[in-house]
């Protein structure tokens, strides 16, 4: 046995385990919004998951967690937090009625772009609301533009992001300019951005469906009392958000049990919730 590989492997793991040797994402590379007021000029580009179309629906919880939270459903899945609120809403009670849009995963659109200025960071992924999804989608519609994301003749937006006043965030709104222009002169340029794209809907993104189901019990039973969460107005107001804000939990209106009763009775009588009539 030679000690020295053993002391070198057993080293590696120990570091490992610690997290020494977990390099921190750096989400900037990832994901772009405005980081302060002003004029920012940007370029959508054809996306390598669908090139007919660059615009990624994704339903997200905010609310029930810490952290916005992708719904299962996105990929095809049972989603707990889903399916409580259709039997919220099979109850007839106001209340609850409330809670469920409350609940209900949000659309948020995201789209690959290049950041004129910081080409050298690649396609980044720019989320923004309903309003400029819908705004976008008649811009394609329009004779005088079209496929603006097309790279040898299309269009940049300059995005314009303003402070308003009392409120987190940005409210973003966008315009495209009136010349065409090609993605970049550099080819392998154009290339790398096609090829290498963030892809959103990866697996480590994923809640396994127990661990919402958790997430939903902490938020329903009031969490715990230093717990705070994102709400979705602190991330989404109006065209878009840039900045969070923490709401607490613990004002909800839905009360699984009456007060006192203990931690194991409560568990089952959210567990039983699913297990009786829930559609799965």
């Amino acid at each position: 046995m030679d000690l020295n590989t053993i002391k070198s492997k057993l080293a590696t793991l120990n570091k490992s385990s610690n997290g020494g040797s977990k390099e921190k994402k750096d989400y900037t590379l990832i994901y772009w919004k405005p980081k302060q007021e002003g004029k920012y000029k940007i370029r959508f580009v054809p996306s390598k998951l669908n090139s007919q179309n660059p615009f990624q629906e994704i339903y997200m919880h905010y609310g029930v967690g810490k952290f916005p939270i992708m719904a299962l459903t996105n990929w095809g899945e049972q989603d707990p937090i889903v399916d409580f609120c259709k039997k919220l809403r099979t109850t007839g009670d106001s209340e609850n009625w409330r809670l469920a849009k409350k609940l209900e995963p949000k659309l948020r659109v995201f789209a690959p772009v290049v950041v004129k200025g910081e080409e050298e960071k690649g396609v980044r992924l720019f989320e923004f609301s309903k309003t400029l999804y819908m705004e976008l989608l008649s811009i394609a519609d329009d004779e005088d533009y079209g496929d603006f994301t097309d790279v040898a003749q299309g269009f940049d937006f300059v995005v314009t992001a303003t402070k308003v006043q009392d409120r987190p965030g940005f409210q973003l709104g966008l315009r495209p300019k009136p010349k065409q222009t090609p993605l970049s002169e550099d080819a392998s340029e154009v290339e790398n951005w096609l090829s290498n794209q963030p892809i959103l809907l990866e697996e480590r993104y994923k809640y396994p469906y127990e661990k919402l189901k958790d997430e939903l019990q902490n938020y329903l039973s009031g969490g715990d009392e230093e717990d705070s969460i994102v709400s979705e107005d602190a991330v989404a107001f109006d065209d878009n958000k840039t900045t969070t804000t923490t709401t607490n939990t613990s004002n909800n209106n839905f009360n699984l049990t009456s007060q006192g009763t203990p931690k194991k009775a409560k568990d089952k009588e959210f567990d039983d919730l699913f297990d009786n009539d829930l559609p799965f």
